[in-house]
């Protein structure tokens, strides 16, 4: 029985509640969240510097030591450069990037000498490229100072930030969601589960619940894959094997982006469908921009969902 895909004379006032709940948390915490995450990337810059000798010597060394400092370095050219960019004017393999900046390691059995002639150029290219203006050191031919150094940092970190300012807005919502779904749990006698303690789906006890938790599916081609719920919760009314309530926290600062992402959450649905049956509980947490369009696309799928605002609403579905 739905909860809240079946009431669309509600979606209208819901829709703009939610909205209203989105843009009074981004107002008040998304500037410090912004601040903080700058401040730290500041300093991972400043590593970074030190390990290049201030961009005045790219080793290959440090790149195999510190492949996770690619991204900062296509931000230190002018002008920045993008990662696709890198990799055309490189001819670089694309997943000798994507390995390093995604995952921040240099990919498997990878053959040594190529790997090195691979580094080389991108070495190259950076420091061809390098912004003499943000670099001045570079220019003169001198030892930058302190002062120097903290100034290029600010200025790199500013860019590194403004290229992820929508990710990290993205995750310290999702944070907040899970923090308050955590606290309304718990406040019901919940106990959460720590997800790296080996725990299954199918093992848990009734009466608790984890977070990011892995869900194993075999795909049509017969491969096995793992899907990652944000919060799994096993009611306390059900038994140990019954399949449990799985809840993806979204969050969105806009109409379009949702919009654009509405089959993500109908591929994942079906996918599990077909692994374990239609009697599969999936719903939504949402805060933020999910308009009409959106909630009757996902009706249409057979998703439910809770609204933030309305987080009681759990209870209707045996939470």
């Amino acid at each position: 029985m739905a909860v809240n895909a079946d009431k669309p004379h509600l979606w209208k006032v819901d829709s703009t509640t939610s909205v209203d709940m989105y843009n009074d948390w981004f107002v008040k915490l998304a500037p410090k969240v912004y601040r903080d995450t700058r401040v730290k990337t500041t300093k991972d810059v400043e590593d970074a510097l030190s390990w290049t000798n201030h961009l005045t010597s790219i080793e290959t060394s440090v790149l195999r030591q510190y492949p996770q400092i690619l991204p900062m370095l296509r931000m230190t050219t002018a002008p920045p450069i993008a990662r696709d960019r890198l990799i055309g004017l490189t001819g670089v393999p694309p997943n000798l990037v994507e390995s390093m900046e995604i995952y921040k390691r240099l990919p498997p059995r990878t053959n040594v000498v190529l790997l090195e002639e691979h580094l080389q150029k991108i070495a190259r290219t950076i420091g061809k490229l390098a912004d003499k203006d943000i670099f001045s050191w570079l220019e003169d031919k001198r030892i930058p100072s302190e002062r120097d150094i903290y100034r290029a940092a600010t200025i790199v970190a500013d860019r590194l930030c403004g290229a992820e300012t929508d990710p990290i807005i993205r995750n310290a919502q999702e944070q907040r969601q899970l923090q308050i779904l955590s606290q309304w749990l718990k406040a019901r006698g919940y106990i959460q589960i720590e997800s790296g303690t080996g725990l299954r789906h199918t093992h848990m006890q009734p009466g608790t619940f984890s977070f990011r938790l892995n869900i194993p599916i075999a795909l049509e081609d017969q491969k096995n894959i793992n899907i990652p719920i944000d919060t799994v919760v096993m009611p306390k009314a059900f038994h140990i094997g019954d399949f449990p309530l799985l809840i993806e926290a979204k969050s969105a600062g806009d109409f379009t982006n949702t919009n654009k992402r509405r089959k993500e959450e109908a591929i994942k649905f079906l996918q599990l469908k077909r692994n374990y049956g239609k009697h599969v509980r999936f719903i939504l947490f949402l805060c933020g921009y999910f308009d009409a369009g959106y909630l009757g696309y996902e009706a249409s799928e057979g998703i439910d969902w809770v609204w933030e605002h309305r987080v009681d609403d759990l209870i209707d579905f045996g939470v």
